[in-house]
């Protein structure tokens, strides 16, 4: 099954969850972390994998004239109800080459099935001297897992094969809701890569985790946050 397929069966479960309060990452911690690196506002800003549009409205809030993008028609409608939002193909965005500044893919690139070529679909829309800002689970995190255990100092081991790529699915069951993850594990230079090949210097690089001290978690990186100038 292709990621974008995964994920639009499972769109109904998403903006449940997305929503509920406080439940996911996004709301406890890695918003936080994610926004302060957006640049001020500008001409025009794309919400690349836009979800049910948790990111478009908090931009909207900073004053960022944004639209949303995203394959799920269900995905979009939801979006759509506060937000200016289009369904398209991340590889196909329908702007015009050099329209935007800004482009956001807030923990959607590892969830898109042709990485390369969305990434450099993002450059052509980008003016020169325009932002991609970005957020993936890190790679650390996909290939490896912590010992079975309570103890916050429990053993991580990396039990999969680092530079193998593959998709994987998994359920995360948290206060009564239940959402089928479909992601993609690529080394860190697929995508460092990825963005050189596309004409970006990347300006900032950062690996946000859970501050909870009492997390295992919070000895490791869960996420990558990455700031690339076109």
């Amino acid at each position: 099954m292709k990621l974008h397929e995964g994920w639009d069966n499972h769109a109904s479960d998403w903006i449940k969850w997305s929503r509920a309060s406080g439940l996911d990452s996004y709301w406890q911690h890695h918003r936080a972390a994610f926004l302060p690196l957006i640049p001020p506002p500008g001409r025009l800003t794309v919400d690349i994998g836009c979800g049910e549009g948790r990111v478009t409205r908090d931009l909207q809030e900073l004053g960022h004239r944004v639209v949303g993008i995203d394959r799920s028609l269900t995905m979009a409608r939801a979006a759509g109800e506060q937000s200016q939002v289009v369904v398209a193909d991340a590889t196909a965005l329908p702007f015009a080459t050099g329209s935007a500044d800004c482009a956001v893919a807030f923990m959607s690139l590892h969830d898109i099935d042709l990485m390369r070529e969305s990434v450099r679909e993002i450059a052509r829309i980008l003016a020169p001297g325009g932002h991609l800002v970005l957020a993936i689970v890190h790679p650390m995190n996909t290939a490896g897992e912590f010992v079975e255990g309570e103890e916050v100092d429990r053993p991580f081991v990396i039990s999969k094969p680092y530079y193998e790529q593959r998709n994987e699915v998994f359920v995360i069951d948290k206060e009564e809701l239940s959402m089928t993850f479909h992601n993609a594990h690529r080394p860190l230079q697929e995508y460092t890569e990825a963005l050189a090949d596309a004409g970006f210097a990347i300006t900032r690089l950062r690996e946000p985790t859970n501050p909870n001290p009492d997390s295992a978690w919070s000895r490791m990186p869960l996420f990558l946050n990455m700031v690339a100038r076109r």
